[in-house]
């Protein structure tokens, strides 16, 4: 009986994680992000870990970066058509970047 509620605990924990982390990686995946940023390195863009860096500590930073998805912002970044909510979640991706 305990193997079976540590197996649906952990099934549950691993299905509420991929729920989570979904929507934002399906938006990042659409919008085509990848073709100039990555995680750790700088491609055309800044890597997020870079962001995640310049904005560390700063408790604006999640109000300038969907500000900066929402417009474009600097550098001719192109727009996210997308909810705040769902723009939120991209820049917790990129927040939790290192």
């Amino acid at each position: 009986m305990r193997l079976l509620l540590t197996t649906l605990a952990a099934t549950a924990l691993t299905f509420a994680g991929t729920a989570q982390a979904g929507p934002a990686e399906d938006l990042i995946t659409a919008n085509k992000c990848s073709k100039c940023h990555t995680a750790t390195t700088t491609k055309k863009a800044p890597s997020w870990a870079s962001v995640a860096q310049k904005y560390k500590g700063d408790a604006t930073a999640e109000a300038k970066l969907v500000t900066m998805l929402k417009t474009g912002g600097a550098d001719d970044h192109p727009k996210v058509a997308a909810s705040d909510a769902d723009l939120k979640a991209i820049v917790a991706v990129v927040m939790a970047s290192k």
